[in-house]
């Protein structure tokens, strides 16, 4: 008798090659695709099409974006850093993945788990440590173990499907792309040799000569730090970052080269494209910086490289991670207000924070008016800079 294995899935090339590799060996495939908001209803469709295709013994969809919203962007927005400066943590779906995959394995009374990540990536890492967090699951990964006799993966990948009747998309011949509602990832091809994205590596993104004439203009409202309004309509808050994403992707907001230190050691070059997720962390940041105390401000970033870190590193249910979660959650309390955001292309800018909680100070404007005179600005220049001063004057060569 065949045994049960659940398949987290996105009909992608490396998950579709698990199918028929896994029924080979024995088992019987049930695949799980987690709708974390980065597909239509098109290609939703086509994933399940290619579940049945593929010959799977049961395929679901569960709907991850109210999931993703609140275990994930909410405390990243909070968070307010991207990784190394730069990448928005666009594979954080990957956890929301797994427990998706881990609900169905119970369901179904299975303990083992497959999913189609490479031994070259993190996301390996990210898959394994939250399915062994979670729980006593076995843990299949078809794509590790072809690496041990084949060196051109992806190749060896797209004759075993052919061979077996099953067509590859021609995109995910050249390129690996994920998308969810966070954004979108894309590498391989050119990108892996460093070399100038191709005319063929485009995403949601716009390029500029397609974007609009007039200028974009919305209005985000945050409550204690979470987004949850738009425009002055009250919606949830991935329904929210979807129109984000719509409205961001047409000005070309959002997309990036990057190139970062991986958990595994490797250098990795990827693009990607977080329309929504970027405007989002301008219009909280403007906000955030105009309610939080300085010392709020300059130790805050500290807090958010580690959880990020964490979270980038596969730590997702680190108790260190709730532990810094909470720091975060204490510091949104008065980030509360409206921020408008205007773009033209390319870039967002907040140009207008609206709250009840800014640090105005009553009786002065910064390099415009103060309710203090001459002797107290020179006093307080005299003991702020006590310490460089004396230095300067024992140090001095006569």
């Amino acid at each position: 008798m065949s045994k049960d294995i659940v398949l987290a899935f996105s009909g992608g090339l490396d998950t579709s090659f698990c199918v028929p590799y896994l029924q080979e060996r024995g088992w019987a495939v049930h695949t799980v695709f987690a709708d974390t908001g980065g597909v239509d209803a098109e290609e939703r469709a086509f994933i399940e099409q290619r579940a049945a295709e593929l010959g799977v013994a049961s395929h679901v969809t569960i709907d991850g974006g109210p999931a993703i919203w609140s275990g994930f962007v909410k405390p990243f927005v909070w968070a307010g850093e991207g990784y190394q400066g730069q990448y928005p943590l666009l594979v954080s779906d990957r956890y929301l993945i797994v427990e998706a995959a881990l609900k169905r394995a119970d369901e179904l009374g299975c303990k083992v788990i497959a999913h189609g990540c490479t031994g070259m990536g993190n996301d390996q890492v990210r898959f394994d440590l939250a399915v062994k967090a979670l729980g006593d699951y076995e843990i299949v990964a078809p794509i590790r173990e072809i690496q041990k006799e084949h060196t051109e993966v992806r190749a060896y990948e797209q004759k075993y499907l052919e061979d077996r009747g099953f067509g590859v998309r021609a995109k995910q011949k050249a390129y690996t792309i994920n998308e969810n509602l966070l954004g979108l990832t894309m590498s391989g091809g050119e990108i892996d040799r460093w070399q100038a994205p191709g005319e063929g590596a485009v995403g949601w993104c716009k390029p500029r000569a397609q974007w609009p004439s007039e200028a974009l203009k919305v209005t985000i409202t945050f409550e204690n730090g979470e987004a949850v309004a738009l425009n002055g309509e009250a919606i949830a808050g991935h329904v929210l970052l979807a129109k984000l994403n719509g409205l961001f992707a047409q000005y070309g907001v959002g997309r990036g080269l990057y190139t970062g230190d991986t958990t595994i050691g490797l250098k990795g070059r990827i693009i990607f494209e977080a329309p929504g997720l970027i405007a989002l962390l301008t219009a909280h940041r403007a906000l955030e910086e105009a309610v939080l105390t300085k010392q709020q401000n300059r130790f805050k970033p500290e807090v958010a490289r580690k959880w990020v870190e964490l979270v980038y590193e596969g730590f997702f249910h680190d108790p260190l991670k709730t532990d810094l979660e909470a720091f975060l959650a204490s510091s949104q309390s008065t980030v509360n207000g409206e921020v408008v955001l205007e773009t033209s292309g390319g870039v967002v800018n907040a140009v207008a924070v609206n709250s009840p909680h800014i640090l105005n100070a009553k009786g002065a404007t910064y390099a415009q008016a103060a309710d203090w005179g001459v002797a107290e600005a020179e006093g307080f220049i005299k003991l702020f800079g006590m310490s460089s001063t004396l230095w300067a004057e024992i140090n001095r060569k006569n």
